[in-house]
């Protein structure tokens, strides 16, 4: 919106090229000349300069007819910048900028194709705070707007918008833009930006997978062999699908999730048999200790750590809650 600002500087401007020229002429105080240059230019005064030489009269024409010019254009300008919308998604802009400045553990969505949308409705569904990010402005939608989703104009690979995205302050960064190139880039940029954010990329095959993951992915995903990989299983196990599919027809969504036990967590040195993980609904599947050593499943005796990854499996309600959980706002 460079216009708003160049279209005021440019009337000023014009202001005070009739106060010199006056100033110039009449030899007045330079306040009176700008008073005189501002009420010849708005036409709303009758005051001529004194004395009004022909130098003078042939000034005050120039000056008018260039005045109005410029007047004019700027009256033109500011009407085509409030018809054309211009101005009402400037505004917006500024007020999801306001709001994306105040995030911190959200997640940043680079690229809203057919993957980031589905990404952003999965984290919409489980009230998750996002920041999408993508070159088309257009892709924003009144029903996103309505929902509450942030959208951020730009190109995913330039640092500054990924600042600007809070890249410093996110939880996780998904690139899922359409090139390798593209999703290198912002591997790169964002690892060197953050360097303990979660990072989550597309890659169409081995080669980007390595590359992207020596950039600094923490996961490289490939669509196709993570389809062909579920078909598999499909096959194999027909009726876990089935059953997942009847939870969710229910309204039942299920998710694994890891979490990190902090150190003053209630849970630490209390075996697992005596946490309340099991009465909340969460099912422990596996336990992997700071040291590298995994155990899965976990015995019922084992002694909970401090720095311990939990992987845990429930409903989607039952897993944004398993942090809190242990922060011991539930804990017996």
């Amino acid at each position: 919106m460079r216009r708003l600002i160049q279209i005021p500087l440019l009337l000023l401007a014009t202001l005070l090229v009739g106060a010199l020229g006056l100033r110039l002429l009449t030899n007045q105080p330079i306040l009176d000349c700008f008073y005189q240059a501002v009420i010849l230019l708005t036409t709303v005064g009758s005051q001529e300069p004194v004395p009004l030489t022909p130098a003078t009269k042939i000034f005050v024409v120039v000056f008018l007819t260039c005045g109005v010019g410029v007047f004019t254009y700027s009256a033109y300008q500011y009407g085509q910048i409030i018809v054309s919308g211009d101005l009402r998604s400037f505004l917006e802009r500024r007020r999801m900028q306001k709001v994306t400045d105040q995030l911190s553990d959200h997640f940043i969505i680079c690229g809203y194709g057919r993957m980031g949308a589905t990404l952003c409705d999965y984290l919409h569904r489980r009230k998750q705070s996002f920041v999408i990010v993508d070159e088309n402005p257009d892709l924003m939608t009144d029903e996103m707007k309505a929902d509450g989703w942030l959208f951020m104009h730009g190109d995913a690979t330039q640092d500054q918008i990924l600042i600007e995205a809070g890249v410093t302050r996110a939880r996780g960064l998904t690139t899922v833009l359409p090139t390798d190139a593209d999703n290198l880039y912002v591997v790169l940029s964002s690892r060197l930006l953050a360097k303990d954010l979660q990072i989550v990329a597309r890659g169409s095959d081995e080669r980007a997978a390595e590359k992207m993951q020596r950039a600094g992915a923490t996961r490289v995903i490939n669509p196709l062999s993570s389809g062909a990989i579920r078909m598999a299983r499909l096959m194999l196990s027909p009726s876990i699908e089935n059953f997942i599919e009847v939870a969710e027809s229910h309204g039942i969504e299920w998710e694994i999730a890891d979490v990190q036990v902090p150190d003053d967590s209630p849970l630490v040195h209390r075996q697992l048999k005596e946490t309340p993980l099991r009465q909340a609904g969460i099912i422990l599947l596996g336990i992997c200790k700071s040291s590298g050593e995994t155990h899965f499943p976990p015995e019922a005796n084992m002694t909970i750590e401090a720095g311990d990854s939990l992987f845990a499996f429930g409903t989607s309600e039952k897993m944004l809650a398993f942090p809190r959980l242990l922060d011991g706002d539930r804990v017996n």
